[in-house]
């Protein structure tokens, strides 16, 4: 009787533990972020760190290659101008532009030969037409002559056609040396613009050769303060490479990089602040990279009003832009996981705060700090918005 009450337990026991809940994991309230559901306006956001960089930088590079002779100038240092920065030496650029201004001269001094013996054959071709047309006018009188004395019998017909023959070469030859004249003159102008043509090109090129040749005194473009003036006497420098570089301190503006999922929103003319660690600056978009780089778009903020103290060019900030602002939206803290514009699981706390049951809701647009609720939440309720991927198997934990 005894094994048989037993038995009945053990199977009456066993019946209860199988219908009990599985354990509630549970959670400890000061490792996780709750935060309730609230309706009302919310402006949507994106931030991205960055750096302070001048709106304006004058680089100074190297025009031809040379040596570092003299430093008159240091980084940081304010010049204006015309300041002299650097001075640089190549006696090879010397010579290459004193051959240069050489061959301009001799240039020049074809084209006035040129000039001068177009001019005379032009001349000469001139005295030649005249001299023609005198033989021409003579031949031609001699062949009347002779076929008004041929009827009367005082020349013979010998005569007579050996007047005609000449008469008709005087013709031909006048004709022929109008038309060379002719050719000539208009010839004349084409050959000189080819070869002036030739003086403007090699006179260009002595330029570009004076213009480098002055360049090895390196003077600043711009007033503003030197940066990046790091060449030392002696150094070579090739053609090309920055020698330093003018900025303007007062005048800056924020680079952000903002995360490519984020930077769709962006657009020009867009409200921003930055903040520069020592305060806040307002400011506006002024221009957008139209590609990603390393997960991140550039994005230029203007910045408007006096910077704070200690704004500095290359100052690492954090910028944050007003993409849009959202009228009476449903909305709580962004969680630490979960797509925009997606469905997630969130832990909803129960009434009695004690308990969070696992509820499915349909995120709409985020910001940086908040996200919009389409469905499965209601404004009042409390959610946590910490990681909980390690209870993803768990519906219902404890919160204690």
């Amino acid at each position: 009787m005894g094994i048989a009450l037993g038995a009945v337990a053990v199977v009456g026991l066993t019946v209860m533990v199988a219908r009990l809940d599985p354990a509630v994991p549970s959670v400890p309230r000061i490792s996780v972020l709750i935060d309730s559901v609230r309706r009302g306006d919310v402006v949507r956001e994106v931030r991205g760190p960055g750096t302070l960089v001048p709106e304006q930088i004058r680089w100074i590079t190297a025009q031809a290659s040379a040596r570092v002779e003299r430093k008159m100038s240091e980084s940081g240092e304010r010049v204006a101008p015309g300041d002299l920065i650097l001075v640089l030496n190549n006696p090879d650029l010397q010579i290459q532009t004193m051959q240069a201004e050489q061959q301009v001269r001799q240039a020049e001094i074809d084209l006035l030969n040129l000039r001068t013996n177009l001019r005379s054959a032009l001349l000469t071709q001139r005295g030649v037409v005249a001299t023609s047309r005198t033989q021409f006018v003579s031949a031609t009188q001699e062949a009347r002559a002779a076929d008004s004395l041929v009827k009367r019998n005082l020349v013979s017909d010998f005569e007579m056609r050996n007047r005609r023959a000449q008469a008709e070469e005087a013709t031909t030859r006048l004709r022929i040396e109008e038309e060379r004249l002719e050719l000539m003159e208009a010839a004349i102008d084409s050959q000189i613009a080819v070869q002036a043509a030739q003086v403007v090109q090699l006179r260009a090129i002595a330029e570009n050769q004076q213009n480098r040749l002055r360049s090895l005194e390196v003077r600043a473009p711009d007033e503003g303060v030197l940066q990046e003036l790091t060449l030392q006497l002696g150094q070579w420098v090739p053609e090309g490479t920055t020698l330093a570089k003018v900025v303007q301190p007062g005048r800056l503006k924020a680079v952000l990089r903002i995360p490519e999922s984020q930077a769709k929103d962006v657009a020009l003319g867009q409200s921003a602040s930055i903040d520069t660690r020592n305060g806040i600056v307002r400011g506006v978009v002024a221009r957008k990279d139209p590609s990603a780089v390393g997960g991140t778009v550039t994005v230029d903020v203007r910045l408007d009003g006096p910077l704070p103290a200690g704004a500095v060019p290359d100052l690492s900030v954090d910028g944050t832009i007003e993409i849009q602002s959202m009228p009476n939206i449903l909305f709580t803290g962004r969680p630490a996981s979960g797509p925009a514009g997606g469905t997630i699981s969130l832990f909803k706390l129960e009434p009695d705060g004690r308990h969070a049951v696992r509820v499915s809701v349909d995120l709409g647009r985020t910001s940086v700090n908040t996200v919009e609720i389409l469905r499965g939440l209601e404004a009042g309720d409390r959610v946590v918005l910490s990681d909980m991927t390690q209870y993803a198997n768990a519906e219902r934990v404890r919160i204690k």
